[in-house]
């Protein structure tokens, strides 16, 4: 049986062959660095908002959508909601960021309404997956996460079952489960959390890695390892955010399969 540093491995040789296509109705402050880290993995980004080009693009060509309700408008929540169906009608794998739920009361609301039609991954840090969840003990600074991620895994767990979904948390060590398998994931560099997107642009890239991983777990575990690897080489180069976000970029763009294999701390606990 392989490892799941080497399963993850494969699903970045896959992305950069099958270079899949990603609609990602996101943030307005983060979608220059979602397309650019798209981009430098092998996928290919796409930013549309109306919905009848979004069900075109889902009903022909698309390999996966990424939900990320950052900048969320009354307007945005109803096309994000059709374009969820319309991604299960045509058996679209898409990913939930829900960023800062369980702080806001109108997110929160339309993020329980969305995961009503199963997402395939849903990523957040702890706060957002508790509160996601349903439980007790979401701390929020703004749209950070103001509680340690091994606080929401039984959370995580716990909504992973109730959707089907793998479920991703992230911070200091990320979190990946299906409900009944958990993974942590050790690698990242404390200066991804001082480049506005860095997060959500993981978001993209965990649908890239849905639509080519055998399970969502699977993809859930490459998305921490692909993005929290190269964070720690591009770290490894610079202390400095500005050139830190260039040098991920560059990082990620060089990013070999042994690479993620050789160097994944990862452990099923």
């Amino acid at each position: 049986m392989k490892s799941m540093q080497n399963l993850a491995a494969e699903v970045l040789i896959t992305l950069r062959e099958k270079r899949p296509l990603i609609l990602s109705l996101t943030n307005n402050v983060v979608q220059n660095i979602t397309a650019n880290i798209l981009l430098a993995t092998g996928g290919v980004p796409v930013m549309l908002t109306h919905i009848e080009e979004i069900n075109d693009l889902l009903q022909s060509c698309t390999d996966g959508l990424l939900i990320n309700v950052g900048t969320l408008s009354e307007e945005q929540a109803l096309t994000m909601k059709e374009a969820v169906l319309s991604a299960h009608r045509h058996k679209v794998p898409w990913v939930l960021d829900p960023v800062a739920v369980g702080l806001l009361g109108f997110r929160t609301q339309v993020c329980r309404e969305l995961i009503n039609t199963p997402p395939t991954m849903i990523r957040g840090n702890a706060s957002e997956i508790i509160a996601l969840a349903g439980a007790q003990g979401a701390l929020c600074r703004g749209v950070e996460s103001a509680a340690d991620s091994s606080t929401a895994i039984s959370a995580a767990q716990s909504l992973a079952r109730h959707t089907g979904a793998a479920v991703l948390v992230t911070g200091e060590t990320d979190y990946a489960t299906d409900g009944t398998t958990t993974f942590a994931c050790r690698n990242g560099d404390e200066i991804m959390t001082r480049v506005t997107g860095v997060g959500c642009a993981m978001g993209a890239l965990a649908a890239a890695c849905t639509a080519c991983a055998d399970t969502p777990l699977q993809a859930a575990v490459a998305t921490a390892l692909i993005l929290g690897i190269a964070g720690e080489k591009a770290a490894a180069a610079t202390s400095l955010p500005g050139s830190f976000a260039a040098r991920l970029l560059d990082e990620l763009a060089s990013l070999s399969p042994d690479d993620v294999a050789n160097n994944a701390r990862i452990g099923q606990i």
